[in-house]
């Protein structure tokens, strides 16, 4: 309270004093006005965290959002906004809304974390890096810097560096469970997965309750052809996970290990998990449809679309000739696939509508549309091509040993006449990778250097399959093993697929890694080799691939263990050369 004394010093320091009451008045009108602000906001944020944890991502993402404009300078309302529109995959309106948080509460380490991890997600590892090295400055006693640091190097390739982080992080903070897990994760990713075994248990043994870690010990399992210890450990993972996202992951990764034991009908249903909106590969169907789930179809009309992969879309097509069955000449079957695959599935099935999907983003989910089927009041019934599964394929006796695509006969002809320009047969087709080599997939395949005993076989014509780029790896092949694997170069085996079944339909046998090129093969009814490095689900628990008439799968006994395989596929290669 202002004294009479002060005011001695004449009209000027009147109003001085005037002015400085007003402002301390307005000041504590805006602090009432934003102390409101912050608690409606606080209100929202939490009815947000809570529909975050019911799984509910939308409701949570548009609860944040009310709190970021109750109040605009409420750091940790912009920071759950991230996060939710990062899990909708709106990944670069979450980093800015990260960056956002971070300008408001620039002493908040989760937020550099988290600003970290969309970094990631974003295609910027080393930016991610970065960011992390920093929470690891300010929070050197936590363990999800070095996971998150170790995580990304694993990612750029830089696997030594990554297990140098980790090592450094465990004889710091040795009794952090999490750190042994990324230990163990990383040894598997780089191929190593026996030997990351001990580390998972370790992880365990300090915390016999962590689900994420014995999911990734059923993950390491399930590679090493140890499917009953791995069904275990997933179902274990379920038992104890209370997050609604990592118990979907767990569902997935057990229906796929019920899969690779052979027990189908239990795999295939629960393998509809991928459906569900909170999956990570969810995609949304533009159509009212409902989806097909067994409904009777003489007579219906329905769109099955493609799903996943390019090697998914063709092995799953398997069950096409089953629903065109059902349907009969009254009804009609809609086809949507890969728009390169067209041609070929427009042959295969020549009463039916065959044309592309195509993608659209909603609420950050990708949405598949199928415009040309929607004509005529639309379909009866949709699905994605693997739905059919869990009512068609209840065993491995249920698939058909039947070719299901047809490839251009005149085409075919084409290449037999100028395969037996090269020389006597047979001629054996060879796709060797994926296109996608990241660090995690590289483990699956063998690079061309480890393929010279196969390529040494004598009286074996080889014929590239190998989609993408290839020129360096088939100098390599000439160079160190004075082989040609002959490529026409006039034949783009990536975008025209109709050519690419043609050729390798004029092959006499396909050798393949588990890719498309196998899949395409198996389709066509073509004798097609898998090599693989470890037993993989679609075979069904059984010593091929069920889904295709004539295949054969050559397992490493060992996981990745090239250089015990080659030799072995080269004997059997000889006794084919021979007969």
């Amino acid at each position: 309270m202002f004294q009479v004394g002060q005011l001695v010093g004449g009209t000027s320091s009147f109003v001085n004093a005037r002015d400085a009451v007003v402002a301390r008045v307005e000041q504590t009108a805006q602090s009432a006005e934003t102390l409101k602000a912050r608690r409606q906001s606080n209100k929202l944020l939490l009815r947000a965290l809570k529909a975050w944890k019911r799984g509910e991502t939308v409701p949570a993402a548009q609860l944040a959002l009310d709190a970021t404009d109750a109040d605009d300078t409420n750091a940790q309302a912009f920071h759950l906004l991230a996060i939710t529109l990062e899990k909708l995959g709106h990944l670069h309106k979450a980093l800015v809304t990260y960056e956002k948080a971070y300008a408001l509460d620039p002493n908040d380490p989760d937020l550099v974390l988290n600003l970290g991890l969309t970094a990631w997600n974003t295609g910027s590892p080393s930016a991610a890096e970065r960011l992390f090295r920093l929470y690891i400055e300010t929070r050197p006693d936590k363990p999800e810097g070095y996971n998150n640091l170790a995580s990304v190097l694993r990612d750029k390739g830089e696997i030594d560096q990554a297990i140098e982080v980790i090592r450094g992080a465990i004889y710091r903070i040795p009794d952090q469970p999490m750190l042994w897990n990324t230990l163990a994760t990383v040894l598997s990713e780089d191929g190593k997965v026996e030997e990351g075994l001990v580390f998972y248990e370790e992880a365990l043994r300090l915390d016999p309750n962590l689900a994420r870690v014995w999911h990734n010990l059923g993950y390491s399992y399930v590679h090493l052809g140890r499917c009953e210890e791995s069904l275990a450990a997933y179902n274990s993972a379920l038992a104890l996970s209370t997050n609604h996202h990592e118990r979907i992951e767990a569902l997935h990764s057990r229906s796929i290990c019920m899969m690779a034991m052979g027990k189908l009908d239990e795999g295939f249903r629960e393998y509809e998990v991928r459906n569900h909106r909170e999956f990570r590969a969810f995609v949304l169907h533009h159509t009212k449809a409902p989806r097909w789930n067994g409904e009777p179809l003489e007579g219906k009309r329905l769109l099955m679309v493609g799903e996943q992969g390019l090697g998914d879309e063709v092995m799953f097509a398997n069950v096409l000739p089953d629903l065109a069955r059902q349907i009969g000449e009254k009804g009609k079957l809609h086809i949507a696939v890969d728009s390169r695959l067209i041609p070929i599935f427009k042959r295969s099935f020549p009463l039916a509508d065959v044309g592309r999907y195509e993608h659209r983003k909603v609420d950050g989910l990708e949405v598949r549309i199928c415009p040309w089927a929607l004509t005529d009041g639309g379909p009866d019934h949709y699905a994605s091509f693997g739905t059919p599964l869990h009512i068609l394929r209840k065993t491995p006796s249920d698939f058909p040993k039947q070719k299901y695509l047809d490839a251009d006969a005149a085409r075919t002809a084409e290449f037999r006449s100028r395969l037996a320009t090269l020389g006597p047969g047979p001629y054996v087709g060879i796709c060797w990778r994926s296109m996608v080599l990241g660090a995690k997939r590289r483990k699956y395949f063998s690079a061309i250097e480890g393929w010279g005993p196969i390529l040494s076989t004598p009286g074996v014509t080889f014929v590239n399959l190998q989609y993408g780029e290839v020129a360096a790896e088939l100098k390599i092949a000439q160079e160190n093993f004075g082989v040609t694997i002959h490529n026409f170069a006039d034949l783009n085996l990536k975008d025209d697929l109709d050519g690419a079944a043609a050729l390798t339909s004029a092959c006499d046998l396909v050798l393949s890694a588990p890719t498309a090129t196998a899949a395409m093969a198996g389709a066509l009814g073509k004798e097609v080799w898998f090599l693989v490095a470890a037993p993989v689900w679609p075979q069904l628990g059984t010593d091929h691939y069920p889904w295709y008439a004539k295949s054969r799968v050559i397992s490493c006994e060992k996981f990745a263990d090239w250089d015990t395989l080659m030799p072995k596929v080269r004997g059997e290669l000889e006794r084919f050369a021979a007969s």
